[in-house]
């Protein structure tokens, strides 16, 4: 069989715009990643999509045209990724898009992402596979995490036992024992609670390499009330989001006087400290974590989490160790899940979701 192009489309739960990746596959057996595109959102677009984290005026309507404004970003991603790489849509099999995530409600069986999927394989003349959650929910699953399988079949060692960390807005790990199935789960927040922050204070997107945190104190009482949230006492299998990790949330545990470069080191120690916390718990034989996602650029994360790990042993890497771009590894995820729908192979991590059994994911339109 010649092998085949897919398109993977995330745009995460940080809401800083729309990544594209040009995967490769044989059938169901992973090729290779051959081309990345980003497209950032407008700032309008991010407020918006916030904006539906909580109920408001008409708020079916603004989805719904929410959904259509992202569907026509992900198409232009998708022009861009096929122009940078001389293709036309009649080359690539399917596309696997995601959506936006804006609600996240497995106790009541739900969660919502935006994309206007007809529209969306309209615009591209590609048959696009989305709506990944909703099967894995309707087994019994949380819906998420959704990449411990994908994680499985590219990154599994005979021997060892590996976690491939995801940091977007929320953490979450891929536990892969050697032989037994993948497992993981959203350890908590990743960069949201800090973006949040710094969006809040200085009216920046991101703490480009923890400069701003790296200014601040860790303050001990603080870190203290955060941890004290019941989600990390909950079991696995759980995921979680905006719905629990609000900067309202952050605000309601401030005594007020907090200097705001203290406030941020502290929130990078509570990223760095449930992560470790989860890890440790769910793999205390791993020796090699995999880190991927935008977390990875923040330096003084990184460090924190290494100083956290190394007393156990424990190295971090990219998965650009394992051949794997980690701005690419989500979005890769995606097209795989695609690659999945179209041979009929299930795709949803149930030891992970909670699922009751193994489902194919997604739903198909034709362009």
């Amino acid at each position: 069989m010649a092998s085949q192009y897919y398109i993977g489309l995330m745009s995460g739960t940080s809401m800083d715009g729309a990544d594209a990746v040009l995967i490769q596959m044989d059938g169901g057996r992973w090729l290779g990643a051959a081309g990345h595109a980003f497209v950032p959102f407008a700032d309008g677009l991010r407020q918006d999509l916030l904006a539906l984290q909580d109920t408001g005026y008409n708020e079916l309507h603004r989805s719904i045209m929410l959904s259509q404004t992202l569907s026509r970003l992900y198409a232009d991603v998708v022009q861009t990724l096929l122009a940078q790489h001389n293709l036309q849509p009649s080359d690539i099999t399917a596309i696997g898009c995601h959506g936006q995530t804006v609600r996240h409600a497995p106790e009541y069986a739900y969660s919502v992402q935006l994309a206007d999927l007809p529209l969306l394989a309209e615009l591209t003349g590609i048959f696009t596979v989305g709506d990944f959650r909703s099967r894995d929910l309707a087994a019994g699953g949380q819906g998420a995490p959704l990449v411990p399988a994908f994680h499985q079949a590219l990154f599994r060692q005979s021997g060892e036992t590996r976690v491939v960390l995801n940091i977007g807005g929320i953490a979450n790990i891929s536990v892969l024992p050697p032989q037994d199935a993948a497992f993981g789960f959203d350890t908590g927040p990743g960069n949201m609670l800090m973006d949040a922050w710094m969006q809040h204070i200085w009216q920046l997107p991101y703490d480009q390499n923890g400069e701003k945190a790296s200014q601040g104190r860790l303050l001990p009482d603080l870190l203290a009330a955060l941890l004290d949230h019941p989600y990390f006492s909950q079991p696995y299998p759980k995921s979680t989001g905006r719905e629990l990790f609000s900067l309202e949330w952050l605000r309601g545990r401030l005594q007020g006087g907090e200097a705001p470069e203290d406030v941020l080191q502290t929130l990078l120690h509570y990223t760095a400290r449930t992560i470790f916390d989860a890890v440790i718990a769910a793999a205390p034989d791993v020796r090699n974590i995999y880190v991927c996602g935008g977390g990875i650029r923040n330096g003084a994360l990184m460090d924190t989490l290494s100083q956290h790990f190394a007393p156990h042993g424990v190295r971090l890497h990219s998965t650009a160790a394992l051949n794997l771009d980690p701005q690419q590894v989500e979005a890769a995820a995606f097209g795989w899940l695609a690659a999945c729908w179209v041979n009929r192979i299930p795709g949803n991590p149930h030891h992970a979701t909670g699922a009751n059994k193994p489902c194919i994911l997604g739903a198909g339109h034709y362009a």
